[in-house]
């Protein structure tokens, strides 16, 4: 329960990701999240919306994880483990924020997996 608890959050967190980033980027909101001026927003915002789309991605295969019941841990971790490394990938290249956003919900939800199943 607090395995899947974890996962769904995760899973959330990536479907926040997707709609900032495809379809909120170049909007105030947006921009404040991100922390984007107009300019710079307007700019990327076709590099945003496929940043999204996979961020889409990432929270579909933990979806489907998720549905597969206790069959679908395998996948599960496998889609945390693409979140994590993503998050590493992120906090060296954009922020320490990443890191904290993406990588340690991602870390904490596997161990759960792994530990609670």
């Amino acid at each position: 329960m607090i395995a899947n608890l974890l996962v769904g959050l995760v899973a959330a967190i990536h479907v926040y990701i997707l709609v900032v980033e495809m379809f909120l980027w170049d909007k105030p909101y947006g921009r404040r999240v991100f922390g984007q001026s107009a300019e710079f927003a307007t700019a990327s915002k076709v590099l945003a919306a496929n940043q999204g789309l996979y961020n889409g991605f990432l929270a579909a295969g933990l979806i489907w994880g998720l549905s597969l019941g206790p069959a679908g841990h395998a996948v599960q971790l496998f889609f945390l483990g693409c979140v994590a490394v993503a998050g590493v990938y992120g906090a060296m290249t954009v922020g320490i924020k990443v890191l904290f956003v993406q990588t340690v919900p991602a870390a904490l939800a596997a161990a759960a997996v792994v530990l609670l199943g």
